[in-house]
């Protein structure tokens, strides 16, 4: 197997992350030399203790654990994969803290609400924050577009819709139609909603042309209004703009649970889908 840290609490294993969930697992069955007594120690259940370690066995292809009497020890191999784990010095410190890593619109969001949790809010583009979260770094995942949760089948929390605004030059002519869109140049942004903007451009048989691709909508909007002819579609809670493809782009923004094993996680979630609306409203969104 091969081996390569990803971080202070992550591990590659030929391809696959593994992160500080598994490690806590292993650490604390090589102490306790039963699951049951593991589970209780880490506040989970039995079920979620067993099913965490045959899922990591399935992955990896080898045991980690044995039956040795009425305890449980670890094989060979899951000692050499916690000394591995040790060795790179993969731990979390428990906190009530969530943590949470998105989009920059739906972190944005998040920021500029009156929260009471305690969090700590990471912003990024969807793909990069996926990757994030795949590794097991945060507890919850927000998404400025479904689209990554629609692919992998990922269940996901809806807490407010937006729309995408058209954001031109301040020298460009004003754009009445969809077909005065034909031949302009675009500003992209990597891991956005604007995939429904040039899907919805693609059915109305509009070319248009992409000439640069940043990786904030900050980034764009400042490039296009410091620019001569330059165009963009951002999202509308944050940017007023020329309102063509409202009813087109309209989407989701969401939460996926990333951490299955922390009671404030659900506590979270539930709030920002029951009393957290009206300060989703309050933020330019519309709530659900």
């Amino acid at each position: 197997m091969e081996f390569e840290s990803k971080g202070l609490i992550s591990l590659e294993i030929d391809g696959e992350v593994y992160g500080y969930r598994l490690f806590e697992s292993l650490d604390s069955l090589s102490k306790t030399k039963s699951q049951r007594k593991s589970a209780k120690q880490l506040n989970i259940s039995h079920t979620v203790f067993n099913r965490r370690i045959l899922k990591a066995e399935e992955k990896l292809g080898i045991k980690l654990t044995k039956k040795v009497g009425n305890g449980t020890h670890l094989t060979r191999e899951g000692l050499d994969l916690l000394e591995e784990f040790k060795k790179y010095a993969i731990q979390i410190e428990k906190t009530s803290t969530i943590n949470i890593v998105g989009g920059h619109i739906s972190t944005g969001l998040l920021d500029s609400i009156d929260l009471p949790f305690k969090t700590n809010i990471y912003s990024s583009n969807d793909e990069d924050a996926f990757e994030l979260a795949k590794r097991g770094v945060v507890d919850i995942l927000t998404l400025d577009d479904p689209l990554i949760a629609f692919e992998r089948d990922i269940n996901f929390y809806p807490i407010a819709y937006d729309y995408l605004v058209l954001i031109s030059s301040p020298e460009t002519k004003d754009i009445e139609s969809i077909s005065d869109l034909e031949n302009l140049d675009f500003v992209s942004v990597s891991g956005s909603a604007q995939r429904l903007a040039w899907d919805s451009l693609k059915h109305y048989d509009i070319n248009i042309n992409i000439t640069e691709t940043v990786n904030s909508q900050f980034e764009a909007y400042k490039l296009v209004k410091n620019s001569k002819n330059l165009h963009t579609f951002l999202n509308a809670s944050y940017f007023k703009g020329n309102e063509l493809l409202k009813f087109d782009t309209q989407h989701v923004i969401s939460l996926v649970k990333v951490n299955e094993d922390k009671d404030d996680v659900d506590e979270f979630i539930r709030y920002l889908t029951n009393e957290g609306q009206n300060d989703i409203e309050k933020q330019g969104f519309s709530p659900m």
